[in-house]
């Protein structure tokens, strides 16, 4: 069966059968790379190699290697598997019409079957590299991802970004169990961290993305309860995130390197949410407080997590 959606003047045809009976498309390597979504992966990849580096044990390095691959391998498959999904959605919103199924360069069948096939070979590298506890917990991230925030929350209800948040937070936890085969609290801080940076670092895209939300009519905060809301909501979880970071150095996970970079850094990120959270914007305004805060964000989670494991191999 075939859906038509219009896209600047352009038609767009997608195939959502995915048995048989229509051409498929010739897949190309950049669309196949660009369905797992390399940014977001990046910054999974990282957090996942720092919560591994900064376990109380040497790993060698092949096999470190190796699981550090399986989890990037599963937020790729994570990636694609949403795409798919979201392809419709996609094609509404020109952030990401541009994608390979939306703008028609590749076909439906073969997105998910990339990601069906990268997610199981993403588990079967992880239990070959490290242990049977960081497979399951992949495993579950993958599953979490896919069926639970991208299939039920983001379409349903505006804390889709809230509750959908662990997905993200997994990495450091996978690395730390695929290092010690066990799950310690200083991972189950770094989860929480990330659990609690989620929502302002999305609502904050949220709010100079509202009108490609509003026309692919998800349920984004800003979208459902207004703009007031999710700055107040911004800044309320900014608040709670910068108390999570900080954690582990009062409670003796971590050091003072870390302790202060996570003061630091932490601090400036409340001042940008105290900036995003209390101010009004008229039709035309260039939201550049809010694109601050969310690029800061990501840098924000960059460094932190450097500073754990800098913490644990140079600590002061």
């Amino acid at each position: 069966m075939l859906q038509s959606s219009r896209i600047n003047g352009a038609t767009f045809e997608m195939t959502q059968s995915l048995t048989h009976g229509e051409a498929a498309l010739p897949a190309d390597w950049r669309d196949l790379f660009a369905l797992t979504k390399p940014r977001v992966m990046s910054l999974v990849v990282f957090t996942a190699l720092c919560g591994l580096l900064a376990a109380p044990v040497t790993v060698p390095p092949v096999l470190a290697f190796a699981s550090i691959l399986a989890i990037a391998l599963g937020a790729g498959a994570s990636g694609a598997l949403n795409q798919w999904y979201e392809a419709g959605l996609d094609a509404k919103m020109k952030r990401t019409a541009g994608r390979p199924l939306p703008a028609g360069r590749l076909d439906p069948q073969t997105a998910l079957q990339f990601g069906v096939g990268l997610a199981a070979f993403s588990l079967f590298l992880m239990l070959f590299a490290s242990n049977w506890q960081a497979t399951l917990l992949l495993a579950l991230s993958i599953l979490f991802y896919v069926f639970v925030y991208t299939m039920w929350l983001k379409p349903r209800t505006p804390q889709n970004i809230v509750i959908g948040g662990a997905a993200g937070a997994f990495p450091p936890l996978i690395g730390w169990v695929a290092a010690t085969g066990s799950i310690a609290p200083l991972p189950v801080m770094l989860f929480l961290l990330i659990f609690l940076w989620t929502p302002p670092h999305f609502w904050a895209l949220a709010l100079f993305m509202r009108s490609d939300y509003a026309a692919a009519g998800i349920p984004m905060m800003p979208v459902v309860a207004g703009e007031t809301s999710t700055r107040r909501q911004i800044l309320f979880y900014a608040l709670i995130m910068a108390a999570a970071a900080i954690l582990p150095w009062p409670l003796g996970y971590t050091g003072a390197l870390y302790g202060w970079t996570a003061v630091i850094l932490s601090a400036l990120f409340v001042a940008l949410s105290i900036q995003v959270g209390t101010r009004r914007t008229g039709s035309d305004d260039l939201m550049q407080p809010e694109k601050r805060l969310f690029a800061y964000s990501i840098a924000y989670l960059f460094i932190l997590f450097g500073a754990v494991v800098a913490d644990h191999w140079w600590p002061l």
